[in-house]
C-alpha cells in the first residue's frame, strides 16, 4: 500500500467516524429539543428563536418571559464555555462531555414538579449548550449539533456553487446534522407524548450509552474533533 493511499484511508475513516458521531449527538439533540420544548414550552437549544421571542416578549410588555428567555441564552452560553473547559481538561473530551450531559439531563428529569419547571429548563439548556463541545469540525468542516440553520446555509451554498460549475462535494455532509436531530426530534415527541415527563430519564440514558460508546474511539481522533487553540499566558511564562 502506497503511502498516499493510506493517508486518503485513514482520512476517510477519520471522517466517517466523525461524521457517524456528529449523526449521533445531532439525534440526542433533536430528542433533547422537541421533549424539552413539549414540557416547558420553551426552547432549550434553538437560541435564535428565544432571543426573538425574548425581542417579542419585551415589545408587547411581557417581561417577565423575557427574562425567562434571557436567562435561558445566558446558559445556553454557559454550558457551551464549561463544555470547551471540561473538553480541554478531560483525557477522553467525547466521553467526558456527554457524561456530564447525561448528569444534567437527569438532574432536569428529578425537577418534573410544575413548581420546578424553571429548574428543569435551565438544566435542560445548559446540557444542550455542553453538548457542543463535543465535535467542533470534521475535517476542517464546521459542524453545528444542537442547531441547523448553519448547516442548511452551507448546504444551500454548496448546491449554489455546484450549479456554477465547483465540484468540491465536502458540503454534503452538512445534511447529516439536520437528518439526525429531525429523527431525534420524532422521536422525541413521540417519547413525550406518551411518557410526559419521564422521557427525559430516557433521553438522559441515551446520552450515557452515547457517551460510552466513544470509547470505541481513538483520544487522538477525538482530539481531532475540537479546535486546537494555545493558551497565551501559559506561553508567556514559559517564554520567561
Amino acid at each position: 500500500m502506497t503511502r498516499q493511499r493510506r493517508r486518503r484511508l485513514i482520512k476517510t475513516r477519520r471522517t466517517v467516524t466523525g461524521l457517524l458521531l456528529v449523526a449521533s449527538i445531532s439525534f440526542l439533540a433533536g430528542m433533547t429539543d422537541a421533549v424539552g420544548l413539549m414540557l416547558t414550552g420553551n426552547f432549550v437549544s434553538f437560541m435564535t428563536g428565544n432571543t426573538t421571542r425574548a425581542a417579542i416578549a419585551v415589545g408587547t410588555g411581557d417581561f417577565g418571559h423575557a427574562a425567562v428567555l434571557f436567562a435561558a441564552i445566558l446558559t445556553f452560553i454557559a454550558g457551551n464555555a464549561l463544555g470547551i473547559v471540561v473538553a480541554h481538561v478531560a483525557d477522553r473530551r467525547a466521553f467526558v462531555v456527554l457524561a456530564c450531559v447525561s448528569i444534567l439531563l437527569a438532574a432536569a428529569a428529578g425537577f418534573g414538579e410544575p413548581s420546578l419547571i424553571l429548574v428543569q429548563f435551565y438544566l435542560v439548556v445548559l446540557a444542550m449548550g455542553m453538548v457542543n463541545a463535543t465535535v467542533e469540525h470534521i475535517e476542517g468542516l464546521p459542524i453545528g449539533l444542537t442547531y441547523v440553520t448553519g448547516a442548511l446555509s452551507r448546504f444551500g451554498r454548496g448546491i449554489g456553487r455546484f450549479l456554477l460549475g465547483e465540484r468540491n462535494f465536502a458540503w454534503t455532509v452538512q445534511i447529516v446534522p439536520w437528518s439526525g436531530m429531525i429523527l431525534g426530534a420524532v422521536i422525541g415527541a413521540l417519547l413525550t407524548g406518551a411518557l410526559g415527563a419521564h422521557a427525559l430519564w430516557l433521553v438522559s440514558m441515551v446520552a450515557l450509552v452515547l457517551a460510552l460508546s466513544t470509547f470505541f474511539i481513538p483520544k487522538p481522533l477525538q482530539r481531532r474533533f475540537n479546535q486546537r487553540f494555545v493558551i497565551a499566558v501559559s506561553m508567556a511564562r514559559r517564554s520567561k
